[in-house]
């Protein structure tokens, strides 16, 4: 049995006196599409920073494919997009493209990043703009084109369909289905329940902190006795 694509156990994080994260065990296995749903300041995004890195945690492990977290490697097989993706203004779709690239040590491909665009509808024009000049629809493509187009084996995208409208959303989709097909692990941060029944395999709960919920979506509507993801949601965080 392989490796988890991402495993956290017991993982604590506080800000001061303020919990952000409470003993949070998670595995999500190699090859999952995944969902990490909870409200605005629940825990998600700490979780997604602590797994990266991006934030020293109070006690608890992490590993990114069986590496420690801390070490650099771990986040060699990687791609992460930010909840607030800003690309520096000054440079264009293409450079920011280019750029990425060598970050990942890749070989910018000038046909392979038209075609992303493409299937993220983002008109190939954007490469020519400087990013100053995009809308928060464009840049938040341009976001997610730097990311699938980095192959990385795990993506970790955190509230990725923010700012896109319903076409982009359902386009969007669509190519997350075909990264996961390909044998992409895809871990998602998300309001939308409805995507979550519609895209993954399993999910999970956090709340002030605390993990109240992993496993497949149906389990959760029926462990709640709901109708649908809405109503056990609200069934899972009404409690004390």
């Amino acid at each position: 049995m392989s490796a988890p694509a991402l495993h956290i156990h017991q993982l604590c994080k506080s800000y001061g006196k303020t919990v952000a994260l409470a003993e949070v065990s998670l595995d999500i296995a190699d090859g999952e599409f995944f969902g990490l749903v909870g409200a605005n300041g629940a825990g998600k995004t700490t979780l997604v920073k602590c797994a990266l890195d991006f934030c020293d945690i109070q006690s608890g492990r992490i590993e990114i494919f069986s590496t420690p977290h801390r070490e650099t490697a771990a986040r060699g097989r990687l791609a992460f997009l930010p909840e607030r993706f800003t690309p520096p203004h000054y440079l264009s779709g293409r450079d920011f493209l280019r750029y990425l690239a060598e970050l990942h040590r890749q070989t910018y491909d000038e046909k392979r990043a038209r075609s992303m665009l493409e299937a993220l509808e983002l008109d190939a024009g954007a490469l020519d703009k400087p990013a100053r000049a995009y809308s928060k629809g464009m840049t938040q493509k341009l976001g997610l084109a730097a990311c699938l187009l980095a192959d990385k084996d795990l993506l970790i995208l955190d509230e990725p369909t923010s700012g896109l409208d319903p076409r982009a959303r359902a386009l969007l989709k669509q190519e997350l289905r075909r990264q996961h097909e390909s044998g992409k692990t895809v871990l998602m941060t998300t309001h939308a329940l409805h995507d979550v029944g519609e895209m993954c395999g399993r999910m999970a709960v956090v709340d002030r902190g605390r993990l109240l919920f992993a496993g497949a979506p149906a389990e959760f509507i029926r462990r709640h006795g709901a109708a649908d993801l809405e109503q056990a949601y609200l069934a899972c965080v009404a409690g004390p």
